[in-house]
Formats: C-alpha cells, sequence, structure tokens
C-alpha cells in the first residue's frame, strides 16, 4: 500500500509491533482526552486564504536559536527508539540530517549522545531529565556538549510520571536487550520489572521532583548551551522562564503523557506568545500530523514545530526510509498549504491567515490589493 500521508505509519507501526512497545508509544495519560484533543484542536483552526499572490517560489528555510534549517519542522525527543527498529536514533539522526533539520535526542535514547554524534554531521538538541544525582547530570550536559550538540531541551513537565494505564496493564519495561545507553555507565541505563510500569518505578526512583526554576539558573552555570523550557502552558511559566534566562520555550503536554485534561498545546500556543512578548523563540510540540497543522502553528505564532509519534511510528514501519518520508511529506504538505494561502515565506504567515474557535467575531481587515 502506497503511503499518502503520515497519519497512515501508526497502523502499520500497530501491526509490525509488539503490543507492550506500539502501546507505550501510543497512549496518552488517563482518560487520554489531551490526547485525542491535541489532534482534534486543529481542526478547530480554519483558513483564510488570500489569492492571486504570485507563489511561484516559496522559501520555507527558517533559523533556529542561530541555525539555518530547511524547514521549521523539527524531531522532538522519543526515548526508547531501538523498541522499533534496530537502528533507532542512528536512523532518526540520519534522516533528519538528510532532510536539513533538527533532532532533538532524549536523555532516555537507547543510542547514546557520541553514537548518535557518529552519524556524521547535523544539528541536534539534547532533551534533559534531571536526575537526582546531580553530578549524572553534569556529566551528561558535558558530554552532550562534547558530542557537538547545540542546546538543551530541558524537560520540565515530569516531577512524576503520568498515569498511562496502557503501560500499566502491559507491566511495560525496556527489552532486556536493550538499555538507556547515555546510562549504560552509570549502572542507570537499566530498567527494572514492577508491578506497574516499569517507567514509572525508574522516573520515581531517579528523576528529581524537588526540581524548580533555580535549577534552571543552575543549568546556566555549567553550561554554555542555550536551554529550552520543554513542557510550558501558561503565560505565567513563559514569563518565568524567560525571567530565567530561557533561550526558547517549547509549548509541550509531553504528548498528552502526563497532566490529561491540559488542553491541546496548540490552544495553549497563543496564550505562551504572547506572553513571550518576541523576547524569546516559542516552538509547538505535540499533534502535528499535516503540513496544515504546521502552517496553523506558526499562524498562532510558533517560530516551528516538533514531531514525535509520526518519527516512531515510521520508523518501526520503514526505518530510516520511513523518517525522511514523514519529513518529506509534511514538508510538501507544508509548502503547498503556504502556496494555496498566498504566502512565499513565513514570515508572510500571519494570524489573519487562520480563524479559531476562541476569536471574537472578526473586524475584517482593510487590505489594499498588492498590485
Amino acid at each position: 500500500m502506497e503511503i499518502t500521508n503520515v497519519s497512515e505509519y501508526e497502523a502499520i507501526a500497530k501491526q509490525k509491533l509488539p503490543k507492550m512497545v506500539f502501546d507505550y508509544y501510543a497512549s496518552g495519560a488517563e482518560d487520554q482526552w489531551t490526547l485525542q484533543e491535541n489532534r482534534n484542536a486543529f481542526s478547530r483552526i480554519l483558513f483564510r486564504p488570500r489569492i492571486l499572490i504570485d507563489v511561484s517560489k516559496i522559501d520555507i528555510t527558517t533559523t533556529v536559536l542561530g541555525f539555518k534549517i530547511s524547514m521549521p519542522i523539527m524531531l522532538a525527543p522519543t526515548a526508547m527508539q531501538k523498541m522499533a527498529h534496530p537502528e533507532g536514533e542512528y536512523a532518526t539522526a540520519r534522516a533528519a540530517s538528510a532532510a536539513g533539520t533538527i533532532m532533538t535526542l532524549s536523555s532516555w535514547a537507547t543510542s547514546s549522545v557520541e553514537e548518535v554524534a557518529s552519524t556524521g554531521p547535523g544539528i541536534r538538541f539534547f532533551q534533559l531529565y534531571v536526575y537526582k544525582d546531580r553530578n549524572v547530570v553534569a556529566q551528561l550536559v558535558r558530554r552532550a556538549e562534547r558530542a557537538g550538540f547545540k542546546a538543551i531541551a530541558l524537560t520540565v513537565d515530569t516531577p512524576r510520571l503520568g498515569r498511562r494505564e496502557a503501560d500499566i496493564k502491559n507491566r511495560f519495561t525496556l527489552p532486556p536487550f536493550l538499555t538507556l545507553k547515555n546510562f549504560e555507565g552509570l549502572d542507570l541505563g537499566k530498567m527494572d520489572k514492577a508491578d506497574d510500569s516499569g517507567l514509572a518505578s525508574y522516573v520515581a526512583g531517579q528523576i528529581d521532583r524537588t526540581l524548580s526554576w533555580k535549577d534552571v539558573k543552575w543549568l546556566q552555570t555549567i553550561t554554555k548551551l542555550p536551554i529550552l523550557v520543554k513542557g510550558v502552558l501558561t503565560a505565567e511559566d513563559t514569563r518565568i522562564a524567560v525571567q530565567s534566562g530561557a533561550a526558547g520555550i517549547i509549548v509541550s503536554n509531553h504528548g498528552a503523557r502526563q497532566l490529561d485534561y491540559v488542553p491541546a498545546t496548540i490552544s495553549a500556543l497563543e496564550e505562551v506568545v504572547k506572553a513571550a512578548e518576541g523576547r524569546v523563540p516559542v516552538f509547538l510540540d505535540g499533534g502535528v500530523r499535516r503540513g496544515t497543522d504546521v502552517f496553523k502553528a506558526l499562524a498562532l505564532g510558533a517560530s516551528g514545530i516538533f514531531i514525535g509519534r509520526p518519527v516512531v511510528f515510521s520508523l518501526a514501519a520503514e526505518g530510516e526510509a520511513g523518517v525522511r518520508n514523514v519529513l518529506r511529506m509534511l514538508r510538501e504538505e507544508f509548502e503547498l498549504t503556504m502556496a494555496l494561502s498566498g504566502c512565499t515565506s513565513l514570515k508572510d504567515i500571519t494570524r489573519d491567515h487562520i480563524v479559531t474557535d476562541w476569536d471574537q467575531p472578526r473586524t475584517i481587515p482593510r487590505a489594499l490589493p498588492r498590485l
């Protein structure tokens, strides 16, 4: 069967993967309301396309933290990718590099920062969980820096792991032939079997629940790398993140895997963008499956978006070629959406190109014809 859109990879991944692994990637927290909402909220944003604009040349390149990339579509950190495919993070890194975009490597990767760096050139960020043992954290950050990673994405929404009932039912644990490679030498690379979710037990034992804003400051004392705060959903936290020296903000609800009944990230985006007041870039993570979704996020003020599940599902289905295909399809759909909306560069995409279900009745902007 020919794949014609990103979402089709999920069904193929479901066929190919063991139930425990697929459920780990696919499921959300508790009732999974936010999991559905991350997708559904996009369908409540409609376009106001502009016509009769020369769209023969379209430029979708952009710059993120000073790094030029081919498109505003990047790869979110997704854990344990070798459960999806034997090449795991290696394949993902090569696909991202070939597409000219940024890959974010998870702390809980099944390939180390050094191994991912060895795949060749590419702009890579490192996602960080803060462990109780701060020496572990400092060591990890230094290793990422030495391996040429360009930024730290600090996950701030996981003092405890969300209640993921599929993982509890499946007694989820990392398969015995795999390790969390970044922690292998620290005796933290294995995950014990548990009476519920092995990952939940691991997090309870290792991840620091005392993590606070002062730790964002502390991180800046141990690394020169810019720090993106990942997991912000409110204006209040946006303002504190900016004051705390964050280089950027990732609006994320952890793929709806932490606190259920938080809004979809696309619904929270505008509040965060307004609070940031242009002082730092704001990125969107969660629910993106179409080029139209990318356009909607940019129209609401995002500087770019991150995709997570489409990466692991396509990786499971077709390895590196699958991830490349996801990035190609999203790129082509996004470029087409721009053309059909009358935009030739990212700066042309404005709030006036969309209407949302939370908008006040519009006063239509009076546009002078561009002749």
